[in-house]
Formats: C-alpha cells, sequence, structure tokens
C-alpha cells in the first residue's frame, strides 16, 4: 500500500559528554588524514516495537547512552583544526555532537523492503542541520533517533570519516548499546594511538600503489557525461550466486561469495561504461587491517584502518576475458594487504601530499556486510537492518547485508549510473544470471544527494 512518510523534527541540540572531559590536542594518522576520507558517511538502523519496552522512550534512552559514551569517546565531543602542513588534529573541546529527536507519522512495517540502502529519505532520518556538515569547527558525529507510530524507531548517525571508519563507528555504536543497557564501562574501552599508522622515517614505498595513481587521465567517457542518473539496488541471494556458479570452470567454482560478486559488478560496470579498449582499469578492494601481524593494533582501536589495494587490466582485456580472469584480480587485489603492503601505502599517503585515489578508472569496493550493524541491540533486539545508508556512487560500491522477505541472506549492491549506462549494467548481470535479477527495485529517476 502506498504512504507518504512525514517525519516532525524538534530543534537540534548539542549532546555533551556526561562527566568532564581532558581538554587536549589529539593528533590524526597519517591514514586519517587522507584527501578521500574528508567527509561524513552515514548508518542507519530500524527497530520494530517491543512488548517488554512499551512505554520506553527510545530518544531518551539513547540520549543518555550518548553522553555516556561521549566520557570514553571523548575526541567525539571536539572539533577539527588545521595544523602544521595543512593536516588535521582534534580540538578536545567537549562542546558535543549534534542530537535530533523527530517522530514519523507511520508504522516501521509499513517500510517493507523500502529499509534496505539506499535509503529512500535521507533527509527526513538524518535531518540537514545547518552549520553541522563541514570539516573544520563543525560537530563530529549527527545523531538522529525517530520514533514510529508502532513504538518502533529509526537511528541514524553521520560520521566524519577522519575519526573512524565503519569498524570504529560500529565500535562506538556497541559502546552505545551497552550504555542504553545499564552498562558500567564499555566492553572494549577504546584506544586513540593514532601514531600507531602514520609514516615510517624516512618513509619506505615499498610497493606499487595503482589505487592512487592515475596520471595520465584525462579524457572522462562520454557515456558518464549524462546527469541524468538512476539508483538501483541488486540482491544477490542464493539463487544469484548459483546462477552465476553454473558457468564458471572448476579451478574458480568455490571462489568467495565477495569474490563472485565484486568480479561480476567490476566487469559489467567496465562494458557498460565503454571506456577506451586500452584504458588500465583498476578493482580496489577496501580491506581491515586490524589484526594484521606487525602492525600492532590493539584491541580498541577506532580510527581508520582500512586500506586499499588494488589490481589493473587493460579495459579490452577485462572485458573479452572470461569472468575467472576478473575473479583472479579481485582475489590478487585483497591478498596484497599484508603488513609491509600496509605501512607502504601509508608511507606512500604521507610522500604524495595526501593523493586523491578515486576516479572513473577505479572500481571500489567495500564491504560492510558483515560488520555487525544489524545485531547492535539498544533493548528493542536486533535492528531489521543495520548498515550502510546509501551505499555508493558511479564507481565506489558499499555491499550490505539484508534479510528479505523469504527469510534468505542476500547481499545487497546499491548502484547508481546515468540511465543508458544503467541499462547496459543490468543487460551484463542478465546474461550472467540467464534470467532478470529478484528482489530489484526498478529503474526510476533520482536525485543523488550531494552528501554521500
Amino acid at each position: 500500500m502506498a504512504f507518504t512518510l512525514m517525519v516532525t523534527h524538534k530543534e537540534a541540540e548539542l549532546i555533551v559528554p556526561a562527566q568532564s572531559t581532558p581538554n587536549e590536542i589529539k593528533a590524526l594518522s597519517d591514514l586519517d588524514d587522507q584527501e578521500s576520507l574528508r567527509c561524513h558517511y552515514r548508518m542507519i538502523m530500524y527497530y520494530k516495537s517491543k512488548p517488554s519496552m512499551e512505554g520506553q522512550d527510545p530518544v531518551k534512552i539513547i540520549r543518555e547512552a550518548l553522553a555516556k559514551t561521549l566520557v570514553y569517546y571523548y575526541p567525539y565531543a571536539g572539533r577539527l583544526i588545521e595544523g602544521p602542513d595543512s593536516k588535521f588534529m582534534v580540538d578536545c573541546t567537549a562542546e558535543g555532537v549534534g542530537f535530533v529527536e523527530a517522530d514519523a507519522s507511520v508504522g516501521i512495517d509499513q517500510l517493507g523492503d523500502t529499509v534496505q540502502p539506499p535509503c529512500r529519505y535521507p533527509e527526513l532520518l538524518v535531518s540537514d542541520v545547518p552549520g553541522s556538515d563541514g570539516m573544520l569547527g563543525c560537530p563530529l558525529m549527527l545523531v538522529q533517533v525517530t520514533r514510529f507510530k508502532c513504538g518502533g524507531f529509526v537511528l541514524a548517525i553521520r560520521f566524519n570519516h577522519m575519526i573512524s571508519d565503519v569498524h570504529g563507528s560500529l565500535q562506538f555504536v556497541t559502546t552505545m548499546s551497552e550504555m542504553a543497557k545499564g552498562a558500567p564501562t564499555p566492553s572494549i574501552l577504546p584506544v586513540w594511538k593514532r601514531e600507531l599508522l602514520n609514516a615510517r622515517h624516512p618513509p619506505r614505498v615499498t610497493h606499487t600503489h595503482p589505487e592512487y595513481e592515475v596520471e595520465g587521465k584525462s579524457i572522462i567517457p562520454s557515456s558518464l557525461n549524462d546527469k541524468n542518473l538512476v539508483r538501483r539496488t541488486f540482491s544477490f541471494g542464493p539463487e544469484e550466486i548459483k546462477a552465476i556458479r553454473k558457468n564458471l570452470p572448476a579451478e574458480v567454482y568455490l571462489t568467495s561469495r565477495f569474490d563472485l560478486i565484486t568480479a561480476c559488478l567490476w566487469r559489467s560496470h567496465t562494458r557498460a561504461i565503454e571506456f577506451d579498449p586500452d584504458d588500465d582499469v583498476r578493482i580496489t578492494c577496501m580491506v581491515n587491517v586490524r589484526g594484521k601481524n606487525c602492525l600492532d593494533l590493539p584491541s580498541g582501536y577506532y580510527g581508520n584502518a582500512i586500506i586499499c589495494p588494488a589490481k589493473v587490466s587493460k579495459a579490452k582485456i577485462l572485458c573479452e576475458s572470461p569472468l575467472g580472469y576478473a575473479i583472479k584480480l579481485v582475489k590478487e587485489a585483497r591478498r596484497q594487504a599484508t603488513p609491509d603492503y600496509s605501512r607502504s601505502t601509508i608511507d606512500f599517503i604521507a610522500t604524495k601530499g595526501r593523493p586523491k585515489g578515486t576516479s572513473p578508472w577505479n572500481f571500489i569496493v567495500s564491504d560492510t556486510s558483515k560488520v555487525g550493524f544489524d545485531e547492535v541491540d539498544f533493548g528493542w533486539g536486533n535492528p531489521i537492518y543495520g548498515g550502510t545508508m546509501y551505499g555508493g556512487t558511479f564507481y565506489s560500491i558499499v555491499y550490505a547485508r539484508y534479510r528479505n522477505q523469504e527469510g534468505e541472506d542476500v547481499m545487497v549492491v546499491p548502484m547508481t549510473l546515468p540511465v543508458a549506462v544503467m541499462e547496459r549494467f543490468e543487460a551484463e548481470l542478465r546474461i550472467l544470471l540467464c534470467d532478470p535479477m529478484k528482489n530489484s527495485s526498478s529503474l526510476s529517476p533520482i536525485m543523488v544527494p550531494s552528501k554521500l
């Protein structure tokens, strides 16, 4: 049944730490201070009502839990300032994070499958508070709790990417959920120690880094000049994975779901954009390096700890080769994420002056499907969906996990492309699947948010 979602917002407020916190300046790591991380990202969790929580106000509970969490994660209550060499630092001023209380006009069940990314109501569920979305001197987090008529609610959070990657932000939100349920201290204490991911002295770049090296490219493919964009969500469940595997040779038949989906998307995306055959195209896989030997990152480290190893192919070779070729390059890209490669990456970033890594020739994939936002419990149980709010741009894609109405665990992949490119992209995927994709939204024109 069609419905119109209306949300009433109260005036934004600042939530400060529940206790006094150190007033100091904290340095960011060289990995934190990349040009590409001077932005925000949004995560969202949808919760149904729960009989045992009847009469409990999620806004009050989360507001109080947030203030308690900021005692431990007090840099988040500060503001970014610019230091020497244009490097950003955190001034721990305890000014607080943004908080918005809101109420929706419908029950959460009416949203149906629209809870999966990309979010259909971004401006309603994370209010665009004026003056809050910059880098310097702005709040480093914006939290909105939206109550629904059924007793359920939505928690949506905009994080400053320079402070935490998605794994670090999950650690923050998990602490919030623990505080909401009465824990006296976090189960995992936060650790700053950003110097652990600074460049070595002297820097030693021991590997090539095609994820950043995009010199010589100047002509954007004409297919990307069309500003008439569509967003489509593709779902890869058991049936889709089985259909793709059916035509694979034995040596790659048992490849992982991530490698399989990424190879399919990369080749289909490259064919659909119609690059010059001699162009170098890249597959870049974001890899969490927590737990990697020799990096010495302690439990509780909540800064950016993602590196982006890449492999390169001529567009013509990728497009004309069997899928096994793309699978091989995806596997090789991920396997590059060794401790030495990670250190080389940081040294490269520091010596090249924060190089940019995104371009039409670089297909960047981040898998958030197993991060754990779908397991954060504030007392109402696990969310029906928890994860990324948007899902990506032309060439930067975020995977999410969603349990569909049949109860299947599916990988959800939101894509945004010009209309003609999307049509070719869909055609390529249908060839791989031998059937139109199921559980996917129809093509429709959209206004793409400028702040992803």
